[in-house]
């Protein structure tokens, strides 16, 4: 893989995370209406806010065999070098917490990828992790 910014911080989550956050919400606006009717942020805990390149080595790690990254040398756009998204009212309001931490979830998306890559049945996969994924109590991993 080809790196622009090996050292900028981005909020780095499963996709069922925000997902089981906006079916929270939906819930809330069903049942509260207009008291839940405003902008909410589900993104991952602060201690799994890490840079580019960590992400990049835990990813190099589970994918195995000759994978790796480089930096991009080219002249690239200013982007930003720390993103978060601050979801402590989506913890305090809607009681949601993420439940995989991150390395959890380098993993689950590495093992996703290779299955889709071998050409596997990538729906039993998916319903495979969104099963472990409604098994897992906030705040807890696999």
């Amino acid at each position: 893989m080809i790196i622009r910014n090996p050292l900028s911080t981005r909020p780095w989550q499963h996709v069922l995370e925000p997902l089981s956050g906006y079916l929270m919400l939906a819930e809330a606006l069903y049942k509260e209406g207009n008291k839940f009717g405003e902008a909410w942020n589900f993104g991952p805990n602060d201690k799994d806010c890490r840079p580019v390149n960590w992400i990049l080595d835990k990813m190099v790690k589970y994918w195995g065999g000759n994978s790796s990254w480089e930096l991009d040398k080219n002249n690239n756009p200013h982007e930003a070098g720390f993103l978060k998204l601050d979801c402590s009212k989506a913890k305090a309001r809607l009681n949601w917490e993420p439940k995989w931490d991150l390395d959890t979830t380098i993993s689950l998306i590495v093992n996703w990828h290779q299955e889709w890559l071998s050409g596997k049945n990538i729906q039993q996969q998916c319903l495979k992790e969104i099963e472990a994924f409604n098994k897992t109590s906030n705040g807890n991993n696999n």
